[in-house]
């Protein structure tokens, strides 16, 4: 029995190994161009299953693709219902190992003929660099999947010799179904389809199992490959579980259609053996698997826009809006996650705009206290994502992700500012805050502005509208303070404090679009060094002449200017 045992379980383990292998160094290897081709070739249904088939079938890998998909779903680089299209194609693409394996594993012993791929890329893995490195791991990949798929054979044959399969139940629809729930359970276990349809296919070749077994046991790997993908979706983001379901219902309906064809492929089958002399085995198990996939695209695809519509209703979006997009599995890919980030943080910078133009505008925008409180969700969970973005030594990566955990730092300043604004609101009516709201109205403007169609002055123009703010608060705090009488103290320190106010909130405004923005958008960095940040409390150099401070008088809306105001001036 161990003579038996120990080759199957390790020749599943090498085969396992060998995928792992091969698909890591292939997607590493050529990464950036499947992601580019993904991303550039799914602008129609067609297109998006031609490229997920191809994708998958280069990579030797589904979740790749999958995962992949995920990322630009989550950032917006493509539609769900594009995604459909290649959830489709990546389904269709999975089944090229089947013909591999039937082609050239069970037909040829390549297990001897490739260890000298597994030295090769061994030595490629460890004295290369970057590409040439992940080549190396793809060769040496290749390599272990044909000696696990010849220690399987091995395995394979020792038991046909003490347990048969094909003495399970055979004929009828509930022998179907049972053949069918053990391929599941088989993929479950294995967590690989492909594993599991490449020991039915080595089973079928060594006669442990005959042929209308095997296709049941096809089908049910084929259904139960969704349960990885049913597992990696859960505490995921909607835009995960969607793509999740989308491959799960696609494969449960080509499998359940392909169970009640059965007879009738079996039919097809038959003739092709009588009339073409090709007898049922392992190429003709890895082209049942490859057509009954391919009915579920003729079923399907046509309608992918409708089977969209039906997952969304069956999954609609929950939570923040801006932060939906921030799912886990696109820290894998640095570029797309940092799109994702960039895009609820501008959908976050947008709404905290919008509260603050109404606030200086004398509205009291309506469920302010709830928005806000979901925006400090919202820039906590944008924080906790993009402090977890991978930089794989990508200077422009490193850049683009400080920049943006600046950008999170001054939003939540300005949220802080908000909330004080909107607690002082009855009293921004006063005239002597006009000037600091016009010139606040106007930063503002800029930067509604800007985010629609930046341009290179555009930052550069913000920088000095937020230095005149902060050389006019500079002056009216500095005239308030200086004549202050023992009557006016509290009213003095209410209007300092709400101009102080102001002149941060314009501050906070200019340094998040110059975060979000100069990266993104490549415009010139404002001079910092020239016009540095001030901290809390403190207030920014002078970019313009101070002019001499104004009156109290005159800034509580009274007439006359007091003698020592004069000579201040």
């Amino acid at each position: 029995m161990l003579a038996i045992l120990f080759p199957l379980l390790g020749g599943i383990g090498l085969f396992l190994v060998g995928m792992m292998l091969l698909s890591g160094g292939l997607v590493a290897f050529a990464g950036p161009a499947l992601q580019q081709a993904l991303a550039h070739f799914t602008g129609t249904p067609r297109r998006a299953f031609a490229s997920g088939a191809l994708i998958t079938a280069l990579a030797q890998s589904s979740t790749a693709t999958t995962v992949t998909l995920i990322g630009f779903v989550s950032a917006g680089l493509i539609t769900f219902a594009q995604a459909i299209g290649v959830v489709i194609g990546a389904s269709l693409g999975n089944t090229a190992t089947g013909w591999i394996v039937a082609g050239l594993g069970l037909k040829i012993s390549l297990g001897f003929y490739t260890l000298p791929l597994i030295g090769i890329g061994a030595l490629l893995r460890l004295l290369a660099r970057e590409r040439w490195a992940n080549l190396g791991m793809a060769l040496a990949g290749f390599g272990v999947l044909f000696v696990g798929l010849d220690t399987l054979q091995q395995g394979m044959r020792g038991l046909s010799d003490v347990f048969s399969l094909a003495d399970l139940p055979a004929g009828g629809i509930g022998a179907r179904f049972f053949i069918m729930l053990i391929g599941i359970a088989l993929t479950a276990v294995l967590q690989s389809s492909t594993a599991a349809i490449a020991m039915t296919l080595t089973a079928v070749h060594t006669e442990a199992i005959n042929f209308d077994q095997a296709t049941a046991m096809v089908i049910g790997a084929s259904i139960g490959t969704t349960l990885t993908s049913l597992l990696v979706s859960i505490g995921a983001t909607v835009h995960a579980k969607r793509t999740a379901m989308a491959h799960i219902l696609f494969n449960l309906i080509a499998g359940l259609i392909a169970i009640a064809l059965l007879p009738l492929y079996s039919l097809v089958i038959n003739l092709f053996a009588t009339h073409a002399g090709l007898a049922p085995g392992a190429l003709v198990l890895a082209a049942f698997h490859t057509l009954f996939i391919a009915v579920g695209v003729v079923l399907v695809l046509p309608f992918s826009e409708r089977f969209a519509r039906l997952v969304e209703r069956l999954l609609p979006e929950r939570g923040d809006v801006a932060t939906q997009h921030l799912d886990s599995s696109l820290l894998a890919i640095p570029a797309v996650a940092l799109d994702a980030s960039q895009r609820a943080l501008d959908q976050i910078a947008q709404r905290l705009f919008d509260i603050y133009g109404r606030i200086l505008a004398g509205e009291h925008p309506e469920n302010l206290q709830q928005t806000l409180r979901q925006t400090h969700e919202a820039l906590d969970r944008c924080f906790d994502f993009v402090s977890r973005i991978p930089l794989p030594g990508n200077d422009d990566f490193a850049s683009r992700r400080i920049a943006q955990l600046h950008a999170i730092d001054h939003l939540i300043r300005f949220r802080e500012r908000l909330i004080e604004l909107d607690q002082v609101r009855s009293e921004l009516g006063n005239p002597v805050y006009g000037e600091a709201l016009a010139q606040n109205r106007h930063i503002l403007a800029l930067a509604i502005e800007g985010f629609a169609q930046p341009d290179h002055a555009w930052l550069e123009r913000m920088a000095a509208d937020a230095a005149a703010l902060t050389t006019l608060a500079r002056r009216i705090r500095h005239g308030v303070l200086h004549d202050t009488g023992p009557d006016s103290a509290a009213r003095a320190l209410r209007v300092t404090d709400t101009f102080r106010r102001l002149e941060r909130s314009g501050h906070h405004v200019w340094r998040i679009c110059h975060y979000l923005r100069t990266v993104k958008a490549a415009v010139p960095k404002v001079d910092t060094a020239a016009q540095p940040e001030p901290e809390e409390g403190m207030a920014a150099p002078e970019a313009v002449p101070e002019q001499a401070p104004a009156p109290l008088g005159q800034l509580a809306g009274e007439t006359g200017t007091p003698p020592e105001a004069k000579a201040q001036a």
